[in-house]
């Protein structure tokens, strides 16, 4: 049984509310912090723990919290991002909707390290439900003298305010995000300069997840070093992952960094194995905008190694054999999952999700999916093939935010490792246009 630490009194009854939470030894890395520790001696529990951003870059946490600009007299800002919007993730929304005071107090406690004394929740706007509870929680921690002024009698003072977005999955690029906030259109800053130096308001600003800022409060209580003790290498800590696909048991589990892939997948601990008992196809590791990879290479390296569900082992081998851990949402396809369908799926949603500011992704996108669905509606041709690799890579890298990355990323893993599958959809269009659509492998029986 792996150690639980962000979900360890998850199924306590009562454990959303305040006075359950704080039964349970909650809000006590909000004492010791601000009447033990000074704001550098946290940041550097932090920097000792290893935790890296659980967003999807795996940025270490402490270190992007020290560039934080201090010699401006301008206020800091400190901005939680909940705008939980990757295809496949849904382990965010989770923790708000289960322990939201354990984000309440992650966010106490790094804005005091910061020199916060504003700090902003943005929520994707269609998570109604999760405002009202962090509003809920937010009002519980203030009576009990959580927040506002002078919190638990010293001189640190503190409000929490929650923002609903619109649904902008742009928004969930932290300078776009930053943008939204101000009342201004989605669109990515060209950066530098980075938001630590000139962020919200153009002060001084941290940007950090959820699970990343909940990580904090028990990273607090339980010591930097010890925490680094839990997973394997610079993959420090636990994760939560969002399983979800043909798999036995979706879910959101929290594993110790260093899990064997393949136990994740089969073990009755965690996903249960491959729903139906049918043979495991490829997975999408990091949510829809990484790379996908087969089954072979996903639970082994291309050397032959055990693929480990840590930053390092997934991302091993280079987007050749290898992906990235990312959000940590976990997409399994079974043998039957027609990959043409599911690629045309994603890049429908990146089309849909450009906010149109750079070219390369503003029509890259709509190229891809016009070609993808021609394809898919057996319409293809032999060359649309090299020219969605082509596509591809005139977006990657040309871009003002990752968007562009992460439309083409999933495009060209499938085309490298689900190239006949392409290649079945432009060679017999009689049957990808058959209306019950039969998935790949039954249509492969049925040419032979």
């Amino acid at each position: 049984m792996g150690r639980k630490i962000l979900l360890e009194h998850i199924d306590v009854p009562g454990i959303k509310t305040f006075d359950v939470y704080r039964a349970n030894k909650g809000y006590s890395a909000v004492e010791k912090a601000l009447k033990t520790m000074s704001p550098d001696e946290v940041i550097e529990e932090v920097k000792k723990s290893g935790l890296r951003g659980r967003g999807g870059a795996g940025f270490p946490t402490g270190l992007k919290w020290s560039f934080l600009d201090r010699k401006t007299n301008n206020p800091r800002y400190l901005v939680c991002n909940a705008d939980e919007s990757e295809p496949g993730t849904f382990k965010d929304r989770y923790l708000i909707d289960h322990i939201p005071h354990l984000l309440i107090e992650g966010l106490i406690v790094s804005s005091y390290a910061l020199g916060c004394n504003a700090t902003f929740v943005y929520v994707r706007g269609e998570f109604k439900t999760q405002i009202g509870i962090l509003e809920q929680a937010v009002a519980e921690a203030r009576k009990a003298g959580f927040l506002g002024k002078n919190i638990l009698g010293t001189n640190y003072s503190l409000e929490i305010y929650v923002h609903s977005g619109a649904g902008a999955y742009i928004c969930g690029e932290e300078t776009a995000l930053l943008e939204s906030l101000e009342g201004k259109r989605g669109n990515p800053r060209i950066k530098p300069p980075f938001p630590a130096v000139k962020g919200l308001y153009d002060c001084p600003t941290v940007v950090n997840n959820v699970e990343t800022l909940a990580a904090v409060g028990p990273i607090i209580n339980m010591g930097g070093p010890e925490y680094a003790k839990i997973g394997i290498g610079r993959s420090t800590g636990t994760k939560l992952i969002s399983a979800c696909g043909n798999i036995n048991k979706p879910g959101v589990y929290e594993i110790e960094l260093g899990l064997p892939v393949s136990e994740f997948l089969f073990s009755e601990e965690y996903c249960g194995g491959i729903k139906g008992g049918k043979q495991l196809k490829a997975v999408i590791p990091g949510g829809s905008s990484v790379p996908v990879l087969p089954a072979k290479l996903i639970t082994t390296t291309a050397a032959g190694e055990p693929r480990l569900m840590s930053y390092e082992s997934l991302a091993e081998g280079g987007f050749v054999s290898g992906t990235m851990m990312g959000s940590g949402g976990f997409i399994v396809y079974d043998a039957d999952a027609c990959m043409v369908r599911s690629t045309w799926n994603f890049s429908r949603f990146y089309h849909h999700e450009s906010c149109g500011q750079c070219s390369p992704c503003r029509e890259g996108t709509g190229w891809m999916e016009k070609v993808l669905h021609r394809i898919e509606n057996g319409h293809g041709r032999q060359e649309d093939i090299d020219l969605l690799v082509s596509i591809a890579a005139k977006i990657e890298g040309n871009t003002i935010c990752p968007l562009g990355d992460a439309a083409a990323w999933p495009v060209a893993s499938a085309i490298r490792h689900f190239r006949e599958e392409f290649e079945f959809h432009v060679n017999y269009p009689e049957l990808v246009r058959d209306p019950k659509h039969q998935p790949i492998s039954k249509l492969a029986q049925v040419h032979v």
